[in-house]
């Protein structure tokens, strides 16, 4: 009995330890994951990688929020630090005389490069003379009492004037509003209507070009040459701009010079470099010299080169269109007409009351250096659009109503006298060769002025790049 007993209870224990084990093979069974498919595991992957990409943008975005906040402070701190540097408090006079002296600054330069590429002497000739009988023969037609020959040196010139650079084109587009007016002078004071190619040699038609030495306008008067022939010049007017006036006194200049040589050539030299070196040339020439070209060798080289070009000129504006020279229009109006002031008026006051940009009044009044008409004891002119005319006269009430606004600083008579009569001051740079004695003569001042302007001690020690200071009434 016991043991069978016995065995029962082996056996049951035996049974119990099989299920034990068949549990636990089957819960190690229940672990082990199921083998995915192929589809479910490239999801799987998917999952990860877009998971990944996700993480990659933000953290790109991350990068480009910081980058645009730290380039905005940036900008925000330059424009705090050029507000900062620039807040002086100028008044109304101190601001236009700065803006007028980086006004010249800009047009003298643009007026130096102008003249050595198209104005002085060229360092060698042009070789190409496949075109010479062309143009020898259409300088020929064109009949006029300036002689217009044609030789290696002009044909220099007439390439440069006809190359495909813009410049003839440029200078077309403004000759058809100066040209018109400047051959009436012309025709007016008895002189050639060729005349007008001075013009274009001078100051490219450019009203408010400044040579490197001050010479101004579009006939580039020096300031006692231009005082000389009644121009007015101060600190706010210099009618050495304006295109009538100084137009008026070039021709009275030009037919002195040709009522002294009897020759367009000569006397178109002599408004280049000056009576002095003329005579000059005819002396040392010998001889009986009749014509610039007889004198070439002995005038300035940079003389040498301004009849040829007066004559390259004449030929490009002459034959444009055979060189497929195209022009627009001019940057001002053509049709215009004049209205005469006899009170003080800013240009902004007539810009802010009738239909007319201020850059539009500008460029027709030039003479104004300070945008600004000074008629106190006499009146001055004022050129504006001919459509605009009616509405300047019906709403003149209005414009000169704004002289508070406009004028603070100069309603006082006294503040525009003193601003007239004031000097102004231009920078020379010392070129090789130059002497102090040459450069005072040249600007019709003496050494001992320039010498207390610039504090020089030794008027014999110069350098080249040194740059000096003269002051011009």
């Amino acid at each position: 009995m016991l043991k069978t007993l016995l065995k029962v209870v082996i056996a049951v224990a035996l049974c119990a330890v099989t299920i034990d084990s068949a549990n636990a093979q089957r819960a190690t069974q229940a672990k082990k994951p199921k083998k995915l498919s192929a589809k479910m595991q490239l999801a799987v992957e998917q999952a990860k990688v877009d998971s990944l990409n996700a993480l990659v943008e933000e953290l790109r975005q991350r990068e480009s929020d910081w980058q645009k906040a730290w380039h905005d402070a940036q900008v925000e701190r330059k424009k705090k630090q050029k507000v900062e540097r620039f807040a002086v408090d100028y008044t109304p006079a101190q601001a236009d005389s700065l803006a007028e002296q980086l006004k010249l600054i800009q047009v003298s330069g643009a007026m130096e490069s102008y003249f050595n590429d198209y104005i002085s002497e060229p360092v060698t000739m042009s070789s190409d003379s496949s075109l010479d009988s062309l143009y020898a023969a259409r300088l020929k037609s064109l009949v006029s009492p300036i002689h217009l020959p044609y030789n290696e040196v002009v044909r220099t010139y007439i390439q440069r004037y006809t190359a495909p650079s813009g410049l003839m084109s440029r200078i077309l587009s403004r000759a058809q509003y100066y040209f018109p007016m400047i051959e009436e002078e012309l025709l007016k004071a008895g002189l050639p209507v060729e005349l007008r190619a001075m013009a274009v040699i001078e100051s490219a038609l450019i009203a408010t070009a400044v040579s490197r030495v001050g010479a101004t306008g579009l006939w580039q008067f020096m300031p006692a040459t231009g005082k000389g022939y009644g121009l007015e010049i101060n600190s706010m007017v210099d009618e050495r701009y304006d295109p009538v006036k100084s137009t008026v006194a070039a021709c009275k200049h030009l037919k002195y010079l040709y009522d002294l040589y009897n020759d367009w050539s000569l006397a178109i030299a002599a408004y280049n470099c000056g009576q002095g070196n003329v005579n000059k040339a005819l002396a040392r020439a010998g001889g009986n010299p009749q014509s610039f070209w007889d004198v070439y060798w002995f005038l300035p080289s940079e003389t040498r080169g301004y009849v040829p070009a007066f004559i390259a000129a004449s030929y490009a504006y002459a034959y444009h269109k055979s060189h497929n020279i195209t022009y627009g229009e001019p940057p001002m109006p053509i049709a215009v007409d004049t209205v005469h002031v006899n009170r003080l008026l800013h240009l902004g006051q007539v810009s802010s009351t009738i239909d007319v940009p201020t850059e539009t009044l500008k460029m027709l009044n030039p003479q104004y250096k300070l945008d600004i008409v000074p008629a106190m004891n006499k009146s001055y002119t004022l050129i504006l659009p001919a459509n605009r005319l009616t509405e300047y006269v019906t709403k003149e009430q209005a414009i000169f109503a704004k002289d508070s606004t406009y004028l603070k600083e100069y309603l006082n008579p006294e503040n525009v006298k003193k601003k007239m009569a004031a000097t102004s001051t231009i920078y020379y740079r010392v070129k090789k060769g130059d002497t102090l004695g040459a450069i005072a003569s040249r600007h019709r001042v003496t050494t001992k002025q320039l010498m207390a302007w610039n504090g020089l001690k030794n008027a014999n020690r110069l350098s080249v790049g040194q740059r000096l200071r003269i002051q011009k009434r």
